[in-house]
């Protein structure tokens, strides 16, 4: 892969889901820090005493920065609050450039169940807020990005065999250190955001549209320190947040989108090849 010219993010829109912590706060404020109008939306408005981080959190460290924020309680399984989300941020900026699907079921029994303990109704919970709410968020964004020329659309993947570049699909990994990944619905559904955005990119190239998928690595965000502090995860190869949060604004301001639409990376591994620094 070849770097691309970055362009300016001045005044365009971003959408971030699950951006009260981790790569969603993180990309939210280098958005921000690039002259974005940051739109941040989860479902933990205020805190709460599970998880560090909250979206007042997020939107005060942006106005710290001289920076416009708005804040839009979202809850990703239900479809009113999706369609607020991308109509509020219209209403508020007068459209959306960029759509980043960042928030993901990664939390609570149901993550962790093995597929004989997993009832259909958490599997079922698991596909609408990692698949359903993604694929109606990009609906409602067509529209808006249409009226404004083109737009960008990146999905936040897991370890998916296309991303390896490998012939044929890898094993897929039963644990890392002592901390068990078998987790059926969490992987299933991932890959089939994978696809999605792999079907759908011929059709919105055709408004001017990238979908791209990104991979971000094990990354040590507030869940992660948690599950290595209480569920024995080994993060010796985890990455900093920053690692992924700089290449979702590499792929939001590349300046030729469509050589990577509809497909999937790797975000420390495209980082280095390209020799994007942190800044």
């Amino acid at each position: 892969m070849q770097r691309q010219q970055e362009g300016s993010l001045v005044g365009k829109v971003v959408i971030i889901t699950g951006a009260s912590r981790g790569v969603g706060k993180q990309a939210a404020l280098d958005f921000a820090r690039r002259g974005a109008h940051v739109v941040v939306a989860a479902r933990t408005v205020t805190g709460n005493d599970e998880l560090p981080g909250s979206l007042a959190e997020t939107v005060r460290q942006i106005e710290d920065l001289n920076a416009e924020a708005l804040a839009i309680p979202t809850d990703l399984a239900n479809e009113d609050d999706l369609n607020n989300l991308v109509s509020a941020t219209a209403d508020h900026f007068g459209g959306v450039d960029v759509l980043i699907n960042n928030a993901a079921m990664t939390a609570g029994a149901a993550w962790s169940k093995r597929f004989l303990e997993l009832s259909r109704e958490e599997w079922l919970y698991q596909f609408a807020v990692n698949v359903h709410a993604p694929f109606t968020l990009m609906q409602r964004v067509v529209p808006f990005m249409e009226k404004r020329g083109g737009g960008r659309i990146i999905n936040l993947s897991t370890g998916s065999g296309e991303v390896f570049r490998l012939p044929e699909e890898p094993q897929k990994l039963q644990s890392v250190g002592t901390f068990s990944l078998e987790v059926p619905g969490y992987y299933a559904s991932k890959r089939a955001l994978d696809r999605l955005g792999n079907a759908v990119a011929p059709e919105l190239s055709r408004k001017n549209i990238a979908v791209i998928g990104m991979h971000p690595g094990l990354v040590f965000t507030e869940l992660v320190a948690l599950r290595v502090k209480n569920a024995g995860l080994d993060d010796s190869v985890a990455v900093p947040v920053t690692v992924p949060s700089r290449m979702l604004v590499y792929f939001a301001r590349c300046e030729n989108p469509m050589e990577y639409t509809g497909r999937l990376f790797w975000a420390e591994r495209e980082m280095a090849d390209m020799g994007i620094e942190l800044d």
